[in-house]
């Protein structure tokens, strides 16, 4: 199948939100996936787009969904979509993607819900598409068994940011044994309205729900590999190198991009230098963009020389935002390396995860149209 033939049609749960808003304007460019319906709450149902959502884009509203009427989300609604993105806020999320993967849908999540599930992949599209294979799993366990729906989650957009270059450097250098991260995390991460300008203006909050544990945990998921005993698939949680990880969140004054400062300890001894660290990443290649993925980026993992970059509003959005900028690679005089990461929390970080997830999945036929 030449898969530019084809159009596959979708649908945006949360479509109102920060996140489903960053849904709309990047499918709303893409060569073969096409909005066919969007989902929200009660309140906006029945609406027309554009009164039921407070666009917050800098791009205006395409004209593909100006006249579109919000519904409900409500598994009926979406019969059409081969693929269905949610963007919806967790306090909803659980139960809204469960009846959409018992109702056979392919499900792509931005939401916290399902990554802890044993059965579900935590994919982050630039380094483990390959927990894709989990898929199958999912579907023969579920009750009753599914033929086409499954839920794939995508990464916290703070873990994404750093776990991209900590897979490059495992994979040319071997095991991290530890880490330690600093966010200072935008203001967009928390949705809309976010968080009142009395208390982010001329401030830094060093406090995040949640955030430091995600971190700590959903790395490990993302970073280890699949084991299989007696035909049972799990993941090992990195659990044959354990890798111990310190993360300390901020609030910080930036709309978009996540700034994170990251030290690591490597396994091998002597660890690489500074200079070999950059050209690892340098020369890392996801295996979504050598397959074709449109939304794929070209640099993976960019390499500032720069001694002031990345900076997330000079940054944020090269290369669309599907990137992780990296700067600053030096020696660490208490671990090993040093360097700081960039990623835009709301293309990377969360929409475009979930779109070059389902990319990878329809060219490799997990997904017809």
């Amino acid at each position: 199948m030449h898969h530019e033939d084809k159009k596959f049609k979708v649908g945006v749960l949360g479509a109102t939100g920060t996140v489903g808003q960053r849904f709309i304007s990047l499918l709303a460019e893409h060569p073969y996936f096409v909005i066919h319906a969007l989902g929200a709450s009660q309140r906006s149902a029945g609406k027309k787009y554009p009164q039921a959502a407070t666009w917050k884009q800098v791009k205006p509203i395409p004209s593909a969904v100006r006249e579109m009427v919000v519904l409900e989300c409500k598994p009926e609604h979406f019969a059409e979509c081969s693929v269905v993105f949610s963007g919806l806020d967790a306090d909803v999320a659980g139960d809204i993607e469960a009846a959409f993967r018992a109702a056979e849908l392919s499900v792509f999540s931005n939401a916290k819900n399902f990554r802890r599930d044993p059965n579900v992949p935590l994919i982050v599209p630039l380094i483990n598409t390959s927990h894709l294979g989990m898929i199958p799993q999912q579907q023969s366990l579920h009750a009753p068994p599914l033929k086409k729906g499954f839920i794939v989650t995508n990464a916290n957009c703070s873990t994404t940011a750093f776990v991209v270059p900590l897979a490059a450097l495992e994979k040319a250098f071997g095991p991290i044994e530890s880490c330690i991260i600093t966010t200072m995390q935008a203001i967009s991460g928390a949705g809309y309205p976010g968080l009142p300008s009395l208390d982010i203006l001329d401030n830094v909050v060093p406090y995040i729900s949640g955030e430091e544990e995600k971190i700590e945990w959903e790395t490990l998921k993302i970073l280890g590999g699949i084991s299989e005993d007696d035909g049972v698939k799990a993941f090992d949680m990195h659990s044959r190198h354990p890798l111990r990880i310190s993360a300390s969140c901020n609030r910080v004054p930036v709309i978009e991009g996540h700034t994170e400062t990251v030290s690591v300890r490597f396994a091998r001894r002597p660890p690489p230098s500074p200079q070999q660290v950059r050209e690892a990443l340098v020369a890392f290649t996801s295996d979504a963009y050598a397959l074709g993925c449109p939304s794929a980026p070209r640099h993976t993992v960019f390499v500032h020389e720069e001694p002031d970059r990345p900076q997330p509003r000079l940054d944020r959005d090269f290369q669309n935002g599907a990137g992780v900028c990296v700067g600053r690679v030096r020696q660490c005089r208490v671990l090993d390396i040093k360097f700081v990461a960039m990623a835009n929390n709301v293309a990377i970080g969360a929409a475009t995860s979930s779109i070059i997830n389902a990319e990878f999945a329809v060219l490799k036929g997990l997904i017809t149209p």
